[in-house]
């Protein structure tokens, strides 16, 4: 929303019709005879409406709606609707995006493409299903197929509720089954697990500092990785013989629940020599691992550095180092490690896995649902494995 006040369309006369009309959204929306009451209350009810919703309801077109027949919107305008819902809706407490708008963005593109110009009312299971062939024969994995699908579904539910498509058509879209396994043409997507221990040990002397102390980190906690790549010293509690870690963003946060993490002496033997004096700065940045870099080359040049080589970096580089590293950030750097030192490819997520895994099989299942922070045991299992070595 733009910081300055928006205006209010004045509501005219419609000297031809003798009625009144107020422009909105690019369109006029007609009123009853001039001068009456019911014009003037017709006026405000759609610029109500125009305020509390950004563009007007199906069955709000007209203020007067046996002389204009209502606005036919198709799936394209849907589309365009829902994505400033969910632009400002998907958003942590800091006001960053998650990743939710990138997964609409990727499951609306099909949608778009084959029915943008279809009115909402005519979109059907069907065209749904028509949809998700094309998603199937582009290689996607099952699991990915049925969460996107499961979001434009949603998009049509948000979309009854603001008033812009009847409910028939979610009803419709919402009854056609998720695919199942071994039942259709599409593949299925790769199980994530464990990661072998000696996989671990063989990447570590191939990471910089940093993301070796993140994994580190992350293979003692159990931690998410985006919660590996948040810390920051103002979010620790170092006062007891056991640290707490409250991250200030986490998974769970819009569901208002506390994410606590417990971190003993081993881990606080890792993050006490990356607290810093500034309790907002994080302890693990891209920058500094960039700068250990550089020293570390210069130790191991043999030639010595002439006085024009001391410091050849560009004024301005066009792609500067991260405050923090992201998720993303994280992933690819252990994928390079994993290839350096020749092993399977394993990502920092399955860390988490194993460490569910390994208190599971020590303290059951609550024990790693606690460690984990999960708030239902279900979800812990697909986490922590089972001991089979119990039977």
């Amino acid at each position: 929303m733009s910081s300055r006040k928006r205006q209010i369309p004045k509501h005219c006369l419609h000297k031809a019709s003798n009625r009144g009309v107020v422009r909105l959204n690019g369109r006029d929306h007609y009123t009853a005879g001039w001068g009456t009451p019911e014009a003037e209350a017709g006026y405000h009810r759609l610029v109500a409406e125009w305020l509390a919703n950004h563009q007007l309801p199906v069955s709000g077109a007209s203020a007067d709606n046996s002389a204009n027949p209502k606005t036919e919107i198709t799936v394209e305008d849907l589309i365009h609707v829902f994505w400033r819902h969910v632009e400002s809706y998907y958003r942590r407490a800091d006001g960053s995006p998650t990743s939710e708008p990138v997964n609409y963005r990727y499951a609306l593109r099909p949608l778009r493409k084959l029915y943008g110009t279809l009115p909402v009312e005519l979109y059907s299971p069907l065209k749904l299903k028509a949809v998700r062939e094309v998603m199937i024969d582009a290689g996607l994995a099952r699991g990915v197929i049925n969460s996107r699908i499961a979001r434009i579904v949603r998009m049509f539910r948000w979309a009854v509720a603001e008033e812009l498509v009847p409910e028939t058509v979610h009803r419709a879209l919402a009854a056609l089954p998720p695919l199942k396994k071994g039942r259709s043409a599409d593949r299925e997507s790769w199980k994530i697990g464990c990661v072998a221990e000696q996989d671990v040990v063989a990447v570590l002397p191939f990471l910089s500092g940093q993301v070796r102390a993140m994994v580190e980190l992350q293979r003692l906690t159990g931690m998410r990785s985006a919660e590996v790549c948040d810390m920051r010293g103002a979010c620790l509690d170092t006062s007891g013989a056991i640290w707490e870690y409250r991250p200030s963003t986490h998974k769970s946060a819009h569901h208002e629940k506390e994410r606590v993490v417990f971190l003993g002496p081993r881990v606080q033997e890792l993050i006490r020599p990356r607290l810093k004096s500034d309790p907002e700065a994080f302890l693990f940045s891209p920058n500094e691992a960039l700068e250990e870099r550089r020293l570390k080359l210069r130790a191991l040049r043999k030639t010595i550095v002439q006085p024009s080589q001391r410091n050849r970096r560009r004024p301005a580089p066009k792609r500067k180092p991260g405050k923090k590293y992201t998720a993303q950030s994280y992933g690819r750097a252990v994928l390079r490690a994993c290839r350096r030192a020749g092993v399977p490819h394993w990502h920092p997520h399955q860390l988490r896995h194993t460490r569910g895994t390994e208190v599971r099989k020590v303290y059951n299942l609550e024990g790693a649902q606690v460690a984990l922070g999960h708030s239902h045991a279900k979800i812990t299992e697909v986490y922590a494995e089972r001991d089979h070595a119990l039977a």
